[in-house]
């Protein structure tokens, strides 16, 4: 079966790019698909995730003004999906035009939309003015009206699902990227975050709650991996707090397993996820997770005081309770380590990637 991946780019190191090297390279290499990705405006751009050797790549160049540009993708997406001729086609975009891709192109294969983020993403503040909420009202009219015109809408978690009013609706779940045989000794006073310096990712509730965990454990130390802002406004919050000595920020790297082995505790803040990638990752290495119970992904992964705490979306205070009550108590960290790489197990590549593949055959055999 040949597979078509319609994407914005798969060069960076976020989320939606580590699960597509996963999955497209699971499906070429164990299951035998013929899998394409096509690409906006990337060119050469090296890859961050390694993807299998087996996939082929097709790029679009779009510039100009906003008509031009838009033209040229229409253009350039219609052209090579003539040349491919795809049995099914599926869409990782979580920008407005991704949900158009059906009226774009038509229907001439099964179409399925692969939703990675919360509709929570476009939100730049925690509270709305009316204007806004009047702007996110129509923005998410519109995704449901694109979202409609797909043979199938996938979202990631059970939570997802009350974000969306369809009929299409399946849920499957992100593979786990690697499931290591040694896992992390729990012994460095180390607590690690991983992800993009953006508001969704609620580091400034991190660092403030991190401020509190100091004062009663300052040997401690966080890590905070992901692509950094332009204004750097979590690093200057740490040097405001005067504890940018206990605050260690890098950006992304390709062997941040190693990172998550060094660790003891992983502590999610995020205001929004699509899934929470990054909490099975730490749970593969044994790490208990803190994380606040945002819309949508954490509820769905941890089970809580089992394999990890979840805390009240934004109780910052609870947040650095949990923090310090698995700082305090290595018998309890062991426990939900031993808890966390259990769960874990469930998103290895061989039980998730199965769920896609009879999804296309299904897809495949309604067309048919």
């Amino acid at each position: 079966m040949k597979i078509l991946y319609i994407t914005n780019g798969i060069n960076g190191s976020g989320g939606l790019e580590r699960v597509l090297s996963i999955k497209a390279s699971y499906l070429v290499d164990k299951l035998g698909y013929e899998v394409h990705i096509i690409t906006l405006n990337q060119n050469d751009s090296p890859l961050f995730y390694e993807f299998s050797s087996k996939l082929k790549y097709h790029n679009i160049i779009a510039k100009g003004n906003p008509f031009r540009y838009f033209m040229a993708y229409v253009s350039g997406l219609k052209s090579k999906i003539k040349e491919l001729s795809p049995d099914i086609i599926s869409v990782c975009d979580d920008g407005l035009k991704g949900f158009y891709v059906p009226y774009i192109i038509g229907k001439n294969c099964p179409l399925i939309y692969e939703r990675h983020a919360s509709k929570n993403i476009f939100k730049a503040q925690d509270y709305l003015s009316i204007l806004q909420k009047i702007k996110f009202g129509v923005l998410h009219w519109l995704m449901h009206i694109g979202g409609r015109r797909f043979d199938a809408f996938v979202v990631l978690t059970k939570d997802n699902l009350n974000e969306w009013n369809l009929n299409n609706l399946k849920v499957i779940p992100n593979p786990l990227s690697f499931y290591p045989i040694d896992k992390s000794n729990l012994k460095n006073k180390k607590v690690i975050a991983v992800g993009n310096h953006g508001f969704q990712k609620g580091y400034d509730r991190l660092i403030q709650s991190w401020k509190m965990v100091l004062e009663k454990h300052p040997d401690w130390q966080l890590e905070i991996y992901g692509k950094i802002d332009r204004q750097q406004k979590h690093l200057k919050l740490a040097k405001n707090l005067a504890i940018n000595h206990n605050i260690h920020f890098y950006k992304p790297v390709k062997d941040i397993d190693k990172k998550y082995k060094e660790a003891s505790i992983y502590a999610m803040s995020s205001r929004s996820e699509g899934f929470g990638m990054v909490l099975i990752e730490a749970m593969a290495f044994g790490l208990p997770c803190v994380s606040f119970n945002c819309p949508c992904g954490p509820k769905d992964i941890i089970s809580s005081e089992v394999d990890g705490f979840l805390v009240e979306n934004g109780n910052i205070t609870e947040f650095t309770n949990k923090l310090n009550l698995l700082i305090e108590n290595r018998a309890l960290r062991q426990n939900m380590s031993e808890q966390a790489r259990i769960k874990a197990k469930t998103y290895l590549p061989e039980i998730v990637v199965p769920m896609w593949h009879n999804l296309f055959l299904s897809l495949n055999n309604i067309n048919n």
